[in-house]
């Protein structure tokens, strides 16, 4: 390999080279393996495929504000300015 470098020094690189492509390759497939969820032994949970529902029995209760007829009106008007309906 490199003519000024002793023998041992090379196989000593070649060997910690090896190791480190090795321990790299293992640290990839081990991320990859729990980001997309393959099963690497008991005690894992798959992943979920949409988000679960907020409300209900387990969720917490859905809020509601009552609103005076002067904030009523003045929502109506922002929708219907937001719209672009809005007649003068």
């Amino acid at each position: 390999m490199f003519p000024s470098v002793p023998l041992l020094q090379q196989i000593g690189l070649a060997i910690l080279l090896t190791v480190t492509i090795g321990w790299a390759v293992s640290q990839a497939r081990i991320v990859r393996r729990h980001r997309f969820g393959a099963p690497s032994g008991s005690g894992t949970r798959p992943l979920l495929r949409a988000v679960p529902r907020q409300t209900g029995p387990a969720g917490p209760p859905s809020e509601r504000v009552e609103l005076s007829a002067a904030e009523r009106e003045a929502f109506a008007g922002l929708v219907r300015q937001l719209d672009g309906n809005e007649r003068h």
